[in-house]
């Protein structure tokens, strides 16, 4: 199994390839680079293993939520491979992939991930996140862009991660109390990430042709909702 993966939608910019199971990355954290690095990532991973498009069985990519910018980055690389060599497509979040950084730490010692990015305007993106058998992130309710005050969560406790920790922390304490057992900030998306969150979701039918393979922008599905709601009164 051969997948390529890309991730753009922070301030990191990464790409990675597996094959079977055997994962290379190139990664940098360089902001506002990402047009610039991306492509490059790819050839050399691509070049290094011999590889042409063709070859892969799919492709993943983290799409969103995120920089409105670098999601489309993201996305429109790999629509572009997508379409030139007729591959699957695998959509994996975001936040999903920031837990995932969390989980594969040699340090990491509990398996919920309160997920938060700073979403500017005074609202962050949030998920929670379970480390599944595997040792992979699997997403606990929902998705949501909601204030920091406001965020939904089970009764658990975790580890607080994701830079919306950083702006928000003292909101995002008050709410969760003592759910929040230890802090880890500094964890950014990778394509190490989303290529294995790739192939597991691959692996469960859920790649989509390359038309489907769309950006997620939670503020978005929040504007449909309200007008949805207006709509029905």
């Amino acid at each position: 199994m051969k997948m390529l993966a890309v991730e753009t939608s922070t301030d990191a910019c990464s790409a990675a390839l597996s094959i079977d199971g055997v994962i290379t990355e190139r990664f940098e954290l360089t902001p506002n680079q990402h047009t610039k690095l991306i492509l490059p990532m790819i050839e050399t991973l691509m070049a290094h293993a011999g590889l042409r498009p063709q070859q892969l069985d799919a492709l993943a990519f983290s799409c969103g939520p995120g920089s409105f910018t670098g999601v489309r980055i993201a996305t429109g690389v790999i629509q572009g491979i997508a379409f030139g060599a007729d591959l699957p497509v695998v959509p994996v979040s975001t936040l999903a992939a920031i837990a995932q950084d969390y989980f594969d730490q040699p340090y990491a010692t509990e398996n919920i991930a309160f997920t938060a990015m700073d979403a500017r305007i005074g609202e962050i993106f949030w998920g929670v996140y379970q480390k599944d058998g595997a040792g992979l992130a699997q997403l606990i309710g929902k998705e949501a862009v909601t204030l920091a005050a406001e965020v939904e969560f089970p009764d658990i406790n975790g580890v607080a991660v994701g830079s919306g920790w950083g702006v928000y922390a003292a909101e995002l304490n008050t709410r969760l109390g003592t759910r929040v057992l230890s802090n880890e900030v500094e964890h950014y998306p990778r394509a190490s990430g989303i290529v294995r969150l790739g192939l597991r979701d691959f692996n469960k039918g859920l790649a989509v042709p390359v038309e489907q393979a769309m950006p997620v922008y939670l503020r978005d599905k929040v504007a449909q909702t309200e007008a949805e709601r207006k709509l029905n009164k």
